[in-house]
């Protein structure tokens, strides 16, 4: 299903320079049908009351998202970009390693929808989200 063109290596080496490097988004498997990824539970990601931050789990959700998506299309001639993202959060994380598991739920050739749990160490659900993604046309 994923471009052979994207490895481990290289998503995660386009994530230097950005907020997934700067809150320490890693990707960590590529597999048939899915991507996952681990963000860390500690300063950069905490809301003032020291839990993680819900929006710091829509950025790792919609990172899963769009990366995957992404993973899946020709990067010469199309890209993806955003188009609604909603989050439910379950259950509250003060500290340790969160990782996400992003899952096609429809591909088309024009939208993408995606699906990405996230879950705490103890591999309790923590957060379900879902991305739907515009396929659009780069120009010539």
């Amino acid at each position: 299903m994923f471009n052979e063109i994207f490895t481990l290596e290289a998503i995660n080496d386009l994530s230097q320079n950005t907020l997934l490097e700067h809150i320490g988004i890693q990707f960590t498997e590529i597999g048939t049908d899915y991507l996952k990824a681990t963000m860390p539970v500690d300063s950069r990601t905490y809301q003032p009351m020291g839990l993680l931050h819900g929006g710091a789990s829509v950025v790792l959700a919609e990172s899963l998202g769009s990366v995957a998506a992404q993973m899946t299309i020709d990067p010469h001639e199309q890209y993806c970009v955003g188009l609604d993202i909603n989050a439910n959060h379950i259950k509250s994380v003060r500290e340790g390693v969160v990782e996400g598991i992003a899952t096609p739920l429809h591909r088309g050739k024009k939208t993408q929808v995606w699906e990405i749990k996230i879950y705490n160490e103890k591999k309790e659900l923590v957060c379900v989200s879902r991305i739907t993604m515009a396929i659009l046309d780069r120009k010539k």
